[in-house]
């Protein structure tokens, strides 16, 4: 199969920087293997020479094992880092390369072992944070396993399910005591247990929004009730303009809203506002138009009543 002529090799090929070598390794050679890459970097195969007077097969059959060994080589300076690089420009071949890369980064059965111990004693000090999702935490937990099952250690899924069972927060205990009625824990799936995990983080959050949601709702009720209570008239102080537009807005009505006015700053009162004191200095009667006084306390007025009267 030819690179060329696979989607696969448009998908970009994993990069190493230095770290976590035993993942990128796994995940590199899976890529060379799409590629139809991996048997010249495995095997490093020698090309023989083409034979005097070649048939077309011939010659196809040797650039195609010609061009996958510098394809193969070629990949590889594609996908380390610019300071890997210079430490393999030297060798020869794809095989050189990644066997370079191995010894260099994954070490001997004792660093590797040493590798798989760390993890290990990783895995074991893992404990789940109250703030922290049954997916977050347990992938968590099978990345850890899954580096060291490539570093030569065994983590199995029943070692897994063991670890979360006891990790767990107390907000969990309901349902691992549902389980331990219904099922055999030492038997039970990591998929089965995740998924009873899930399902339960997911009731009790619908649980708490629902809390959540109905004690916003009783605090607005509480509020609109309490906004309901408090008089909505108009206060009056002693500005011209308040008093002003409480009076006209209780002209029609001036007894049944008398309460509502601040005492006159004329007379004292509060059955009126200011401005319709008969004795504010402004006031002006209308009888002999002097000011002072209305047309009802006039003299002039109670003259000329008195003289019609002793007329008649």
């Amino acid at each position: 199969m030819e690179a060329g002529s696979s989607g696969f090799s448009a998908m970009a090929p994993p990069v190493f920087d230095g770290e976590n070598y035993q993942t990128w390794a796994v995940r590199m050679r899976a890529f060379l293997e799409g590629c139809d890459f991996w048997e010249a970097m495995e095997q490093d195969y020698e090309v023989a020479p083409l034979p005097n007077n070649p048939t077309i097969n011939q010659i196809k059959y040797y650039k195609e094992r010609i061009t996958r060994k510098a394809k193969a080589k070629s990949c590889l300076y594609a996908v380390v880092s610019p300071a890997i690089f210079n430490r393999i420009i030297a060798c020869e071949s794809a095989k050189d390369i990644w066997d370079f890369l191995k010894a260099e980064y994954q070490g001997d059965e004792k660093i590797r072992s040493m590798k798989g111990l760390n993890l290990i004693t990783e895995f074991e000090r893992q404990q789940m944070k109250e703030s922290e999702t049954i997916k977050e935490y347990s992938d968590k937990l099978i990345s850890i396993a899954n580096q060291a099952r490539v570093l030569g250690t065994d983590l199995s899924d029943n070692r897994l399910v063991q670890k979360i069972l006891v990790s767990l927060p107390e907000r969990f205990e309901a349902t691992i005591a549902s389980l331990e009625n219904t099922k055999d824990l030492s038997q039970i799936k990591l998929e089965e247990l995740l998924s009873a995990l899930q399902a339960q983080e997911q009731r009790r959050l619908m649980r708490l929004e629902g809390s959540t949601e109905g004690a916003l709702l009783a605090k607005e009720q509480q509020n609109v009730r309490g906004k309901g209570k408090k008089w909505k008239g108009k206060k009056v102080n002693g500005s011209g303009g308040s008093e002003a537009a409480a009076g006209e807005n209780s002209a029609g009505n001036s007894k049944n809203n008398w309460r509502r006015y601040s005492s006159c700053q004329h007379c004292g009162k509060q059955n009126h506002p200011h401005f319709r004191c008969w004795k504010r200095p402004d006031v002006r009667c209308r009888k002999c138009h002097k000011l002072g006084h209305i047309e009802r306390f006039c003299k002039e007025n109670r003259d000329q009543q008195q003289g019609e009267a002793q007329t008649i």
